[in-house]
């Protein structure tokens, strides 16, 4: 890895008070997360705008950003984030799956019904886990599979919150197409939807990505990254009334979840 051209007297190197971190090293994160937030490209003045820091600390940050191969400079002098974050986020994704396991084998164990984990990624919905129901007749979606938010309840769990304009723009740039006759095909509609959503304190798939499936899905709160799990399985067995037992139980695990993917292990 290239060495970081940052110079180890420089202030912005020295352990924060608050966190006993290294200052330098919390800027970059902050800045990587924030050019995320802007859509993964970004110009320096943008930035230290939003990060409140000077211009001269942002362009020696990024030039080491630059140089070890997680940020690229574009040819119009903007910033985007570099592929090298591809194989950070891909193994992230594998054990974030991985550490969900457990808490989804719990939800199998108490509904019956096959236990999801979907993260949002850019303007689609990811599969990371999955724990599959022990009936003969049960749901399964392959990890890794991608789907548009629109058509599924951990989609509209991950987006309930989203400002209406954001969810506007994103639906306009992947289009409402049916899986189904019962998926909601207009910006307003899902709108209605994620209304409900905050209502309720969950979501629904009813039939909207496949005929005879129908979803119950929660957002995990706090989660590092957007995250949502589901219960799914043939509709006549998931059904409203059995909602009114199986949500708790989704929301309590979710909980627990948030707590062991924030648990931080003082080095």
């Amino acid at each position: 890895m290239p060495t970081s051209s940052a110079s180890t007297t420089d202030a912005s190197a020295k352990p924060t008070a608050a966190s006993g971190g290294v200052q330098s090293l919390e800027r970059a994160f902050d800045l990587l997360e924030r050019m995320a937030d802007a859509g993964g490209e970004v110009g320096l003045s943008e930035l230290s705008a939003a990060s409140g820091l000077p211009l001269p600390t942002i362009h020696r940050l990024m030039r080491t950003l630059v140089a070890c191969g997680y940020v690229r400079q574009q040819p119009n002098r903007r910033y985007s984030l570099g592929p090298r974050l591809i194989r950070l986020g891909e193994s992230a994704s594998r054990l974030l799956g991985t550490w969900a396991r457990p808490y989804l084998a719990r939800l199998v164990e108490e509904t019956g019904e096959t236990a999801n984990m979907a993260l949002l990624d850019g303007d689609e919905i990811v599969y990371v886990a999955q724990v599959p129901s022990k009936h003969s007749m049960r749901m399964f979606t392959e990890v890794g599979r991608r789907v548009l938010p629109h058509s599924t309840g951990v989609g509209k769990a991950l987006l309930a919150h989203t400002p209406a304009e954001e969810v506007r723009a994103l639906l306009a740039r992947t289009g409402m197409p049916a899986a189904t006759e019962k998926t909601i095909t207009t910006p307003e509609g899902f709108l209605d939807a994620l209304e409900k959503v905050r209502r309720s304190g969950y979501a629904v798939d009813d039939n909207e990505q496949e005929i005879g499936v129908r979803c119950l899905a929660v957002s995990v709160p706090n989660s590092p990254t957007a995250a949502a799990i589901s219960i799914s399985g043939p509709a006549g067995r998931v059904t409203e009334a059995v909602a009114e037992s199986f949500v708790p139980i989704l929301q309590g695990v979710a909980a627990e979840l948030s707590v062991a993917l924030s648990n931080q292990t003082p080095a």
